[in-house]
């Protein structure tokens, strides 16, 4: 190709629509990166509750929505004042088979509410608990885990970080998937076009 015919094949390159696609693989693939260090930091958040797991020391109940964080996955206890509600919701045993979490809505004293997960069994009817202490494992929601159970119920399951979706990385995979997809079909659609002319 000569030096003319490369400045025409350049001439011929729509300068709005590279930018416009420039832009668009630009951005996909920072989102991409973005994905990637959430799933980082996501790794470092769940290995952070499993290490709180293993702390034998109790928290409080945390009363307000900025203590939950700090709280999660510790050990603590809830004075139940009154039960408001009772309820079964889906749940797995401590065994890992399905059936019934039975949980109480309490009323605390000093003030607020709190759900308590009494235990799992595999009948959803309502079962008897009138109050009082529990002890377990601050959950997502917050909620307690009570550990020993209570009511007469078998052990929940404890809350898990394993099970905190992390699914970043896929996510980052198909950003920059995308931006390798738009870059090729520019690029063909180039070619196309300077084959035409």
């Amino acid at each position: 190709m000569t030096a003319g015919a490369s400045g025409d094949a350049r001439s011929r390159v729509p300068l709005l629509a590279t930018a416009v696609v420039a832009v668009a693989v630009a951005t996909m693939l920072a989102l991409g990166v973005w994905q990637l260090r959430r799933a980082e930091a996501k790794d470092a958040l769940i290995a952070r509750y499993q290490g709180a797991q293993a702390l034998s020391s109790a928290v409080p109940w945390p009363r307000d929505p900025a203590q939950v964080e700090a709280a999660l996955y510790r050990h603590s206890r809830v004075a139940c004042e009154r039960v408001l509600a009772l309820r079964a919701t889906a749940g797995r045993s401590a065994a890992g088979q399905p059936g019934w979490a039975h949980v109480a809505r309490c009323a605390l004293d000093g003030g607020g509410e709190a759900d308590i997960v009494l235990g799992w069994s595999t009948n959803p009817a309502e079962v008897a608990w009138p109050g009082g202490e529990a002890l377990g494992f601050v959950a997502p929601g917050p909620r307690l885990i009570a550990a020993p159970p209570l009511a007469g119920l078998e052990a929940s399951a404890p809350p898990d970080p394993s099970d905190l979706p992390n699914n970043h990385r896929a996510y980052a995979v198909q950003w920059l998937l995308f931006a390798a997809t738009a870059a090729v079909i520019y690029l063909l659609a180039l070619r196309r076009r300077w084959r035409s002319a």
